[in-house]
């Protein structure tokens, strides 16, 4: 199934999925929207169930790919050894305890040993891994469990900060608050004033 905008310009968008995995969520969406108390043939709702589908086949994409073959793409030689930061890594994502949204950024820091890798293929790790039913803790750990096994380095950081809906939407309604989350591997889990230079940079405009 694909979609193209009606865009005059040559950047057309296309949208690809799977027509039965798409037929087989529509049907439990519109089972859905019946059982909450509304009617799935009213005209406001009728298309719903097919684009909630689709919604959630984008937001889960992550699931069918594969972050090692990713970062194994763009893996070059590199003779330095001062860390490389990649900071403000924007990424959305859905609560596995509620299937509600949780959004904000992502800062990774390496020090290469030997080789560096592609810096849009960082931005394309953390969209693999949060395109997923997540925790932010354990998005936080993959990403950085990732890169340590995908690139020789003599140590990873992963710095990550979110808003949580499952906070805001619902439960205790707290509007302002936020969750950080590290994790660290190498040289940044044995010297802490390499985590505070690294924190101390991403200060940094």
């Amino acid at each position: 199934m694909e979609c193209q905008s009606d865009n005059s310009d040559s950047m057309i968008r296309k949208e690809t999925h799977d027509e039965k995995l798409v037929e087989k969520l529509a049907y439990h969406y519109r089972e859905i929207i019946r059982l909450i108390g509304e009617d799935p043939d009213r005209e406001g709702l009728v298309k719903t169930p097919v684009r909630a589908a689709k919604a959630i086949v984008d937001i889960t994409s992550g699931y069918r790919k594969d972050p090692l073959a990713i970062a194994q793409k763009a893996i070059f030689e590199h003779g330095g050894s001062q860390i490389v930061i990649v900071k403000g890594i924007e990424f959305y994502s859905v609560c596995e305890h509620h299937i509600l949204p949780f959004f904000g950024t992502v800062s990774v820091g390496y020090i290469p040993k030997g080789k560096m890798i592609g810096l849009s293929k960082l931005a394309r790790i953390v969209d693999c891994f949060a395109r997923r039913l997540q925790v932010q803790e354990r998005l936080t750990a993959e990403v950085c469990s990732l890169l340590s096994r995908a690139l020789p380095n003599d140590g990873v950081i992963v710095y990550c900060s979110a808003q949580h809906l499952c906070m805001k939407m619902r439960g205790v309604e707290k509007q302002d608050s936020s969750t950080t989350t590290f994790d660290f591997t190498g040289r940044f889990a044995d010297d802490p004033s390499l985590r505070a230079e690294f924190l101390s940079l991403l200060r940094q405009s």
